[in-house]
């Protein structure tokens, strides 16, 4: 539960960040159509900021060298008429956060571990007059309740004396790989219902210095047995990673590979050495569609996993980092990907089918720079 706290101390607290994320799926009262909506509480220097939020991409700062200070409540959604990103900034005093779970304050809206309510609103002429606030035009409220089902701990790279250290330029941790949300979102005016059968719910968190330059997440909850035609309830998949930054050095490209069938897990960790893990990984973005083809496999078990998502149901995802640099412009991010995972147990010297899962509604994210 600790991982899921907040971590913005020493010097991380004038060079960091940290952000808490949900994506979730809600039923319009309207239509019943599906839409998936995502919620992140952020905050950046949280040491160098007072009163009022301090912007990085605002020119003036820019001039000047002046470190963004401030927190952020960043919500939207995808849809076929277009998606959007809305970003509410506030000032360091607004913001309070506990280190020992999710429990966060920002202006009136909170996040808690079983509740997260809040509310974001941009007008499209402040959009237009604004460029530093890198958002669209829009609103959404929600008051949700949280449970959280599934979690993966990554292992050894958060650790403990690893997170002290600030070793990784980013840490990740799901505390909710696979959570259930109850209760309502407004967006642009339309009510949406969010259930636990539904919402294919998902809660994680980053925290360090800089983001990853090759960035890929993806999740699904949303799991129907190939060989039965059976929904599946508790099973899960999550894969993070891609250049991990170490003290400063590059590593190679890996990824983190994590899949739960019906509660047990199958964990495809490049940490966890005595499984020896190995893995190969196609992972991009066309004019078409976003593209996760990945293998991963260890001395008990192997998942090939094959999943995409339309180019016109993702979004740029807009972050500066603690320095104020706007790097990632090509960060695509969604939450229509579909596709299959294939998953074997070693069995005799070699690998045995265990079944077929198809997946949709699932989230993904890759970007490079």
């Amino acid at each position: 539960m600790s991982r899921n706290g907040y971590m913005l101390k020493g010097r991380l607290a004038r060079r960091g960040y940290d952000w808490w994320w949900h994506s979730l799926v809600g039923i319009s009262k309207a239509t019943g159509e599906e839409r998936p909506f995502f919620i992140e509480y952020y905050v950046v220097n949280p040491a160098l900021g007072g009163k009022e939020p301090i912007l990085g991409q605002l020119e003036e700062n820019k001039r000047k060298g002046i470190k963004p200070s401030y927190a952020m409540l960043k919500a939207g959604s995808w849809g076929k008429e277009g998606a959007v990103q809305i970003h509410n900034f506030y000032g360091i005093d607004d913001f309070s956060a506990s280190p020992q779970k999710m429990d966060v304050r920002i202006g009136a809206h909170t996040a808690t571990e079983t509740h997260i309510k809040g509310a974001v609103r941009i007008t499209k002429e402040e959009s237009l007059a604004h460029p530093e606030f890198m958002a669209n035009a829009g609103e959404m409220s929600w008051d949700i309740k949280v449970k959280k089902v599934l979690s993966y701990d990554v292992g050894f790279g958060a650790s403990k004396p690893l997170r002290t250290l600030s070793a990784f330029q980013m840490f990740w941790h799901v505390e909710g790989m696979k959570t259930e949300y109850t209760g309502t979102i407004e967006f642009n005016g339309e009510e949406y219902g969010i259930t636990p059968d539904t919402c294919c719910g998902y809660q994680d968190k980053n925290w360090g210095t800089d983001y990853t330059r090759n960035w890929v997440w993806l999740n699904c909850n949303n799991f129907t047995s190939h060989s039965t035609g059976k929904k599946l309830k508790m099973t899960s998949m999550d894969v993070g990673g891609a250049q991990p930054v170490f003290f400063g050095m590059n590593l190679p490209r890996r990824l983190l590979v994590a899949f739960y069938h019906e509660g047990q897990l199958y964990e495809f960790n490049f940490s966890k050495v005595w499984l020896n893990p190995k893995q190969r990984f196609v992972c991009k973005t066309t004019d078409k569609k976003g593209i996760w083809d990945i293998t991963a496999w260890n001395k008990n078990a192997k998942i090939e996993i094959s999943f995409s998502c339309p180019r016109d149901y993702m979004q740029l995802f807009n972050y500066e980092n603690p320095d104020g640099e706007k790097k990632h412009n090509q960060l695509w991010n969604g939450h229509h990907a579909s596709g299959t995972v294939k998953l074997y147990r070693k069995s005799g010297g070699a690998y045995e089918l265990i079944d077929t899962f198809d997946g949709r509604m699932g989230g993904c994210e890759f970007g490079e720079y």
